[in-house]
């Protein structure tokens, strides 16, 4: 592999592996944490590995006891380095077999491989240049704990997977489903040797390398390269040496190891996360939660205060004079809910509104639910579960900050109506007249009880002027205030409107903030989490 070509594919494992971990990250709390510490295993094994030589593969044997995996291992290093024993596993802690053996030392140790040979060179197959390590490992099906938990932590750690299977235990359910099937995505950097074919006979050789095709297959391993092989008598064994020397010279077992370790668990993610895309938050929906929280928070209370608050000022300004005293014994609306204190700082002030009953709080749990649930159509079960939990995290201090946004709304309830001058000065003159009518009539009384001469008063149609006065003045007076009545209730509900309307902007400011952001954060979370998992499993 060029030069050039090593660097791109570095580049793209690093892009990759920053997508992977942009992933991890966006779904913390959302997928469970043995998939994202999976996932945060092969970001750190991937770090460490590529802080470490990139001139050494390091190729690890594997296999069950009698497989006769320490004796290939032995063949292919071409001296005994490995014990072998044909019924009980002897290999108890990993064995490097090292061709070149500079700049090795750190790799090893971060491989926890103690027991280390410099081997000899071997004509054709490595020596001090090619930069290969070979391990011998113990045994998958060791009854020692330790030993499969050190066969665990290798087949995370190698760059190459050698598999060393045998004619009698080749289909073992132990090696396919515990090593092969988890390792689908790792077909690149994985070679399966059927080990002792010395002991098949001649035409049984190729059925039993068919029969284990077609089980790899099945394993998702069918391209996976298959040799047979005997480390006894050497059948294979340039065949082994020639797949290893390819891998080793190549330069790009590393790679390929770390990429298909970044597909397997981008693929966990995706599993774990679920198909299906979010339906998001739409306009329809957040105007529909806005409404009920509206109506949870005693708005359309609030708007019937405004609405009587006006009608009642108004009548207090533009009735009859001569009734219209009484509407100050009746309390203003807006008053008795504290929404109308004069000089009070809006952000301290408080209603003094119905506290939320049962009823107001089951309105306002469906309606935060209804509203998640809305905007998690479509997503898989972890998402939309994170999607409600976010919506529902605001719904305590939906309450108060509904209450104190509605205390700190202007409800424009001190404002004047024009009209009210001109109908004040109006029926005021009209009771001046006929205040002044009944004066005139008081004195043409007091004159004749005094017997001194009665002046006649002037007529208009026939109808003396002090009468007209008094009959024009009180009738002006009563038309004017039924009149300001419908006007005022006009004007009423146009300002109760508006009210309604500014409200209605307050609580969505609310049920914006706790409600409306969060989860259309959480949504974007996971827009952002299936975009990074794309980028991670390219």
């Amino acid at each position: 592999m060029s030069r050039h070509g090593a660097a791109r594919e570095a580049s793209q494992l690093r892009r990759r592996l920053e997508a992977l971990d942009e992933a991890r990250g966006l779904a913390a709390g959302a997928l469970p944490e043995d998939v994202l510490q999976e996932a945060l295993g092969v970001i750190d094994r991937a770090s460490s590995r590529r802080s470490l030589s990139a001139e050494h593969t390091v190729v690890g044997f594997f296999g069950a006891t009698g497989s006769g995996k320490s004796s290939l291992f032995n063949a292919v290093s071409g001296a005994e380095i490995a014990t072998a024993a044909a019924r009980r596993p002897t290999t108890s802690e990993p064995l490097a077999g090292i061709w070149g053996a500079e700049g090795s030392e750190p790799l090893l140790d971060w491989l926890e491989v103690r027991k280390r040979h410099h081997a000899a060179p071997v004509p054709g197959f490595a020596d001090e240049s090619t930069g290969l390590i070979l391990l011998d490992l113990p045994d998958f099906d060791s009854t020692r704990a330790a030993n499969r938990e050190i066969v665990q932590r290798m087949v995370g750690l190698v760059d190459v997977l050698v598999w060393v299977l045998d004619p009698q235990k080749y289909a073992d359910a132990a090696v396919h489903n515990d090593f092969l099937v988890p390792l689908a995505s790792h077909g690149a950097v994985t070679l399966v040797v059927l080990n002792q074919v010395d002991r098949l006979p001649d035409h049984d050789v190729r059925p039993v390398l068919e029969s284990l095709h077609g089980i790899l297959a099945r394993d998702g391993l069918g391209k996976v390269q298959v040799l047979g092989a005997s480390a006894v008598v050497g059948t294979g064994v340039d065949k082994v040496r020639a797949a290893i020397r390819q891998a080793a010279m190549q330069r790009q077992a590393l790679s390929q190891r770390l990429a298909a370790d970044v597909t397997r668990v981008s693929a966990r993610l995706a599993d774990a996360s679920g198909e299906g895309e979010p339906a998001g938050v739409k306009a329809a929906s957040r105007a529909r939660l806005a409404e009920e929280l509206a109506v949870a928070a005693n708005v359309p209370l609030v708007v019937d205060a405004v609405v009587r608050s006006y009608r009642q000022e108004a009548t207090r300004r533009t009735g009859w004079p001569v009734t219209r005293w009484l509407v100050r014994f009746r309390p203003d609306p807006l008053r008795r809910l504290n929404l109308r204190r004069d000089g009070a700082k809006p952000e301290l002030n408080r209603t003094s509104l119905p506290p939320a009953g049962a009823p107001e709080r089951a309105r306002t749990d469906a309606a935060v639910r209804e509203f998640a649930d809305a905007a998690s159509d479509g997503v898989p079960g972890p998402w939309r579960a994170v999607i409600r939990g976010a919506a529902r995290e605001g719904r305590e201090q939906l309450p108060d900050a509904l209450d104190q946004a509605i205390a700190s709304t202007d409800l424009k309830a001190g404002r004047k109506s024009w009209w009210w001058t001109v109908f004040n000065v109006i029926q005021w003159l009209a009771l001046l007249t006929a205040l002044g009518g009944f004066a005139w009539l008081g004195v043409l009384a007091a004159l004749g009880y005094l017997q001194l001469p009665v002046p006649d008063a002037p007529l208009v149609e026939g109808w003396p002027v002090p009468t007209v006065m008094i009959a024009g003045g009180a009738l002006l007076g009563i038309v004017l205030a039924i009149a300001g009545k419908f006007i005022a209730g006009a004007a009423a509900r146009a300002r109760g409107a508006a009210a309604r309307k500014r409200l209605k902007s307050s609580v969505e400011t609310v049920a914006g903030k706790l409600v409306v952001e969060p989860v259309d954060a959480e949504v974007g979370r996971l827009r952002s989490f299936r975009k990074a998992l794309q980028a991670a499993a390219r």
